[in-house]
């Protein structure tokens, strides 16, 4: 598949992918009591409403970049937040930690149903062309990427919402460290702990797919 093509393509997917993160988060408030998502606007496929220029654009496309040149690294991408009022939350212990684990839980979902697509038609005994397999494992690959990436429990990513939520109220200096301090805890995860991200990615793909990246 040409380059330009797979770059383009992967950028659609992303945007694609995080729209669905958030709209996840927005439904599951809404749900549970909250519709300031709702009433923002925020419940809608149109990208319009949930795109950020640095997040959802230029990240990814230095990060591809990136990629391309080192042949190492992976997409990362963040859409606007969907605005949230936990006091509006009829589930006020586990209401915020159920909005979090929906964003990634989307993004579960996404890598699930097109990983098993692509599974599907590796048994098929007919050819398919190995372009369209390409397309099927960036949509997978970036979906599993995302949801790891939020399941970091650095503020503002949504492991820091599921980690809050069972923190006991002694540790709330705990807390409002992390809050204080997220860049730094997210420089030491980029630099520190990205291998072990994308081992962590290489394996969820191979169990859905039965084949490796690339």
């Amino acid at each position: 598949m040409a380059e330009f093509l797979a770059l383009i393509f992967s950028i659609i997917a992303l945007i694609f992918s995080v729209v669905i993160h958030e709209i996840a988060h927005g439904a599951v408030a809404n749900s549970l009591g909250d519709p300031t998502a709702k009433f923002a606007g925020r419940l809608t496929l149109n990208p319009i409403s949930h795109l950020d220029l640095v997040g959802s654009f230029l990240l990814p496309l230095f990060m591809l970049l990136i990629a391309r040149a080192t042949g190492a690294g992976f997409i990362i991408g963040y859409a606007k937040p969907v605005p949230i009022n936990p006091f509006n939350l009829r589930d006020k212990k586990f209401g915020e930690a159920k909005v979090a684990v929906a964003g990634v839980a989307a993004n579960f979902g996404l890598a699930l149903v097109f990983g098993l697509i692509l599974r599907g038609l590796l048994m098929l005994p007919v050819a398919v062309n190995p372009n369209f397999y390409d397309l099927l494992g960036i949509v997978v690959n970036i979906n599993l990427t995302l949801m790891i990436f939020n399941l970091m429990p650095i503020p503002p990513l949504d492991g820091s919402h599921i980690l809050f939520t069972f923190l006991p109220r002694s540790q709330e200096d705990f807390k409002i460290f992390l809050q204080r301090n997220y860049l730094i805890f997210m420089l030491i995860f980029l630099v520190v702990l990205l291998p072990y991200v994308s081992l962590i990615v290489d394996y969820l793909f191979y169990l859905i797919t039965g084949v490796r990246i690339g």
